[in-house]
């Protein structure tokens, strides 16, 4: 296998330190000492701290540079982009330290987990169990997706043969049979374990940088505003509950985690109040201060945790039955403690909302109430890397179970559902899903006897 127009150079985040007859690869927290180069060797690493190169601007005059380049890629310090004469096919860029070349390897079929896509830096190919990325340059290697075999993009069999030896490596490749027939692997979806190892810390991620908490946007784009900008119509003043009273003569925290079941049986004969409804949304999601920092951020207080202070969750009672409150979709202003009207009850979009809970309900009921919750996502994006989204869906746990236990206090009976109609609700808000989306949604009335 010919290399000598193969292009070196250390991989994104290295810094290689070079003195007589050594050299040190720092990449925190990792990094390696190398003694006895050659000068050929110290050369080469002088080299490719001025930038990328190909072997024969490495090896000019000496064999000895070689081994050495093969040693920094066994090990991860270098990526390789593989070139067909003057032409760049592909690099392999590690974040990680590679495995063991397999040996043998032989042409396969692209794994189900294996993704290709556009970024800031062109197109990569990536799996999330990988420990590398493979930038594609050539747009022939596409037909990979399409089913196609390294040998039928028309190269070299000498490359071919290295294509399909690098996606076997890169753990880019697999067995149909063995995804397909064996329980762990089948039963991830190509997104849930993109979504788990993109926010979450590991071998694509060893440090914090683009990662977490970063504020990445402060110095490009403005903090939204807490406060949702309100919905045109009148609003609905909601009662407030007297928490004083509540402080005595409600049960205990013990006797309502015990207490709590989720309902799927209600009882339309005695349908839940308006004054419960408030009662409900202001013990758990009303806003009670906001703190205003030295940059300008506002970051409320709510009843219920949130990372970073942010609270990004809306909620919107979807109304089929609730006494002295008229059937329609709306958005509880938490600042205000008021309903604003979004949807009227005989729109398609909330007729679909309703619709999608008969599948949680006993008999295909409807619901007395729907509650939807959503995020407004940039309050979140605008400062986490990575992990904001998966920071929403935790701050909808921690909402969720809020509003089980003050049900169960109140005498309410609740179900939070796993699902929604995300397209309805979009249509219903009229508002981008990019800004604000559905993440969750729990069903609320008077429980069944």
């Amino acid at each position: 296998m010919t290399r000598a127009d193969h292009r070196y150079a250390l991989r994104p985040g290295v810094t290689c330190l070079t003195m007589p007859g050594g050299a040190v690869l720092l990449n925190p927290p990792r990094n390696e000492k190398l003694t006895g180069l050659t000068a050929p060797q110290s050369q080469a690493l002088k080299t490719l701290n001025r930038g990328p190169a190909t072997l024969t601007q490495l090896e000019p005059e000496s064999d000895s540079v070689t081994p050495l380049l093969d040693r920094l890629t066994g090990a991860g310090w270098l990526e390789v982009t593989v070139r067909d004469g003057d032409r760049d096919l592909y690099t392999l860029r590690p974040f990680a330290t590679p495995p063991a070349r397999p040996a043998g390897a032989t042409a396969a079929p692209l794994s189900k987990f294996t993704v290709i896509h556009r970024d800031s830096a062109g197109l990569v190919l990536e799996h999330p169990a990988s420990w590398c990325d493979l930038r594609v340059h050539d747009p022939r290697l596409l037909a990979l997706a399409g089913g196609a075999s390294p040998s039928e993009l028309g190269l070299p069999e000498h490359l071919s043969a290295r294509i399909a030896a690098d996606l076997a490596w890169g753990g880019f490749t697999a067995d149909p049979s063995t995804e397909s027939g064996d329980f762990t692997t089948r039963s991830w979806s190509a997104p849930d374990l993109w979504f788990h190892r993109r926010s979450t810390l590991g071998s694509r991620t060893v440090t914090w940088d683009n990662f977490g908490p970063t504020a990445w946007a402060k110095d490009e784009f403005p903090q939204l505003p807490a406060h949702r900008p309100a919905y045109p119509g009148d609003p609905i003043a909601l009662p407030a509950p007297d928490l004083a009273a509540l402080r005595a003569s409600d049960p205990s925290l013990t006797a309502v985690v015990e207490d709590r079941r989720s309902h799927r049986a209600f009882d339309d004969g005695n349908p839940i109040t308006l004054a419960q409804l408030a009662e409900l949304l202001y013990r758990t999601a009303r806003t009670r201060s906001v703190e205003r920092t030295p940059d300008g951020g506002e970051l409320p207080s709510r009843p219920y945790p949130s990372g970073g202070g942010v609270h990004e969750l809306e909620l919107y009672p979807v109304v089929r039955t609730v006494e002295g409150l008229p059937p329609a979709m709306y958005h509880y202003d938490s600042f205000d403690h008021v309903l604003r009207p979004v949807a009227p009850a005989d729109s398609p979009e909330v007729e679909r909302l309703l619709r999608t809970t008969t599948a949680t309900l006993a008999n295909t009921s409807e619901p007395q109430l729907l509650l939807l919750i959503s995020a407004r996502a940039g309050r979140v994006m605008w400062s986490y890397e990575s992990v904001a989204y998966a920071n929403m869906l935790k701050h909808v746990g921690v909402l969720m179970q809020t509003l089980y236990l003050a049900a169960t206090a109140m005498g309410l009976g609740a179900v939070a559902q796993g699902f929604s109609d995300t397209a309805a609700f979009t249509a219903a808000t009229g508002v981008s899903e990019l800004e604000e989306c559905n993440v969750g949604s729990v069903i609320l009335g008077t429980p069944a006897a």
